[in-house]
């Protein structure tokens, strides 16, 4: 089964330095029939103003990882960490017992994101903050694990997520095809950053998104050159 959210239809709110879809279900945006798949809770496709942000603010008991589509995010945090994620890099927060931070766009031109929360398979971990930058052009013949809590994604470089999950990501060529196993009875989201694709002979379009369930392989084949995240996930 592959249901998909289209662009179109995301919950959506402007406050002028920052422009937000919702996926699923999200501060004043509720949606009881997309309140998450497992236990991604949360994906939001966000545009950020130049010179602004998110000021310190407190999260706990989420995974919470950000994939750069365009600019930087700059983050700062009460541990003590800091660092700039650039467009294809990838950024992981455990908030665990309790951490505050502070996300802003200290470029001089919009920056775009999605914003990913899972929820942890442990909670009151301690908190933590890592960042990676990944090849650019990952499109050799497969999707490369970004954030996961799976021991084989995490050997192949993936930042750690409490959480039996992965997120992957990749672009592909036009006319290109690749196959994704997910696990039997395992559920997953796509997302379409850019280009468009079809899955198992479902099209998506930019910034759609896919629910899936009850379906072991995916093929994802590239109508036009795309990039594309996908999380695998329990029920």
């Amino acid at each position: 089964m592959i249901e998909i959210i289209p662009f179109a239809s995301l919950g959506h709110a402007d406050h002028g330095w920052l422009d937000a879809r919702h996926h699923f279900s999200f501060a004043n945006y509720h949606d009881p029939d997309r309140m998450g798949v497992g236990p991604l809770r949360v994906w939001n496709d966000d545009r950020i103003a130049p010179n602004s942000g998110f000021p310190m603010h407190p999260h706990r008991d989420m995974e919470i990882i950000t994939y750069v589509r365009s600019g930087a995010i700059t983050h700062e945090d009460q541990l003590g960490n800091h660092g700039r994620t650039e467009a294809g890099d990838v950024q992981v927060m455990s908030a665990g017992t309790g951490i505050a931070h502070s996300e802003f766009n200290h470029e001089s031109e919009d920056t775009t994101l999605f914003q990913i929360w899972i929820m942890p398979n442990a909670a009151r971990v301690a908190p933590r903050w890592e960042q990676r930058r990944f090849p650019k052009d990952r499109d050799a013949g497969g999707l490369t694990p970004l954030a996961s809590g799976r021991e084989a994604d995490l050997a192949e470089g993936a930042l750690m997520i409490h959480q039996d999950a992965t997120v992957f990501g990749g672009t592909l060529a036009k006319g290109a095809a690749i196959e994704q196993a997910l696990g039997a009875g395992r559920l997953g989201y796509l997302v379409v950053a850019r280009g468009s694709v079809t899955v198992n002979g479902t099209k998506l379009e930019t910034r759609d998104g896919a629910r899936i369930a009850d379906t072991n392989r995916l093929t994802i084949a590239a109508d036009e050159e795309a990039e594309i995240l996908l999380a695998d996930l329990p029920r």
